[in-house]
């Protein structure tokens, strides 16, 4: 197939085992992301990909060809591999100005690819700054440099390792928007890594989600974000409120109210998971929305407007006598007073019930 094929990879540094039976696949137009924490094998398995590391055990094929065997040693070299890296760190050329770094990788520097560049320059924004030198540049305006770069040679595959990661918030969402555009017009296959599940939803068509060098779950942003396969996973896309229970004809009952908990045998103990967005207050002494609504009192203790939407922390009886803070999420900027009573609830359909043990 076109694009990037890995299977079955497995590769150690000595006795630790940093990937251990990893596969992907990333097509042409498509842009798949590496998601995990810190040291879960993400960047050794690009660099993998790039022919930077010697692959130990499994296969790696780009636009069809086999470039890497680890059974029999093959390896094609990294600058016959028909990819384009692009560092955490952008690694342009401090003697080139931008024409001349973007450039550099072109085996013919034709009147076509040329015009490719000054086309490129222009729609990046970046047209005025041709002959300037990347020390004159801002950050983002370098990162869009160094992604022009890794695109000059026309590659079928492209590797970005945390592209985004040195620029400030703002600029981040900004670059990232402009940089998504551009490599979906360019068609390119491309593999990211990145440990922000922010930029993960929007930048991926497909998300891999490794763990100890293991992928964990593989999919959709959607089908990773809505139907993750472990408390990992749910927690990986930001903080959860948790409910312990003991499963009792496929039900489970907590300090929130009662859960389905089908597929769990009598007696299970299992965690019931909520996103801060599947908790919802109302001052006391109002209605919950619905009739027949568990609702359980709870006290505010503080309030975080981030602008678009507000985290709240409340306090609500744990069950077993003691005190549980949920974090929760509203829209908009209206919040309850600290120290003020309200009535909390849970919204059923977003609760991802796992295992206790897990």
């Amino acid at each position: 197939m076109s694009g990037i094929e890995m299977k079955r990879i497995r590769h150690a540094f000595g006795n630790d085992m940093v990937l251990d039976d990893v596969s992907l696949v990333s097509g042409p137009g498509k842009l798949t992301c590496l998601l995990g924490p810190s040291g879960c094998g993400k960047t050794t398995l690009l660099r993998l990909a790039a022919g930077l590391e010697n692959l130990q055990q499994g296969q790696i094929a780009i636009q069809g060809i086999t470039v890497a065997d680890g059974a029999s040693g093959f390896s094609v070299a990294p600058e016959k591999r028909d990819v384009g890296l692009m560092f955490q760190d952008y690694a342009l050329f401090p003697h080139l100005n931008v024409f001349e770094n973007i450039a550099f990788g072109i085996e013919k520097l034709n009147a076509e690819r040329r015009q490719w560049i000054k086309d490129s320059l222009e729609q990046m924004g970046l047209s005025h700054h041709a002959y300037s030198y990347p020390h004159t540049l801002s950050g983002g305006q370098q990162q869009r440099v160094a992604l022009l770069r890794a695109l000059a040679p026309e590659p079928g595959v492209l590797l970005l390792d945390e592209p985004f990661s040195g620029l400030d918030v703002t600029r981040r969402a900004q670059v990232r928007e402009e940089a998504l555009t551009f490599l979906k017009q360019s068609g390119v296959a491309v593999v990211m890594v990145t440990h922000d599940p922010e930029e993960a939803m929007f930048m991926a068509d497909h998300i891999v989600i490794m763990n100890e060098g293991r992928v964990v779950q593989a999919g959709t942003p959607v089908q990773t974000y809505f139907h993750p396969v472990n408390g990992f996973v749910t927690e990986l896309f930001g903080p959860v409120n948790r409910c312990r229970g003991v499963v009792a004809d496929e039900q489970v009952k907590t300090q929130l109210g009662t859960f389905k908990a089908s597929g769990f045998k009598n007696g299970s103990e299992v965690v019931v998971m909520l996103r801060p967005e599947a908790i919802f207050i109302s001052p006391d002494g109002e209605n919950a929305p619905a009739k027949g609504v568990h609702c359980v009192p709870g006290r505010v203790s503080s309030t975080h407007p981030l602008g678009s939407s507000s985290h709240l922390h409340i306090i609500v009886d744990d069950g077993n006598g003691g005190e549980q803070t949920l974090h929760v999420r509203t829209p908009g900027i209206s919040l309850p007073a600290v120290g003020s009573s309200v009535k909390v609830w849970a919204d059923k359909d977003g609760a991802f019930i796992f295992a206790a043990n897990e």
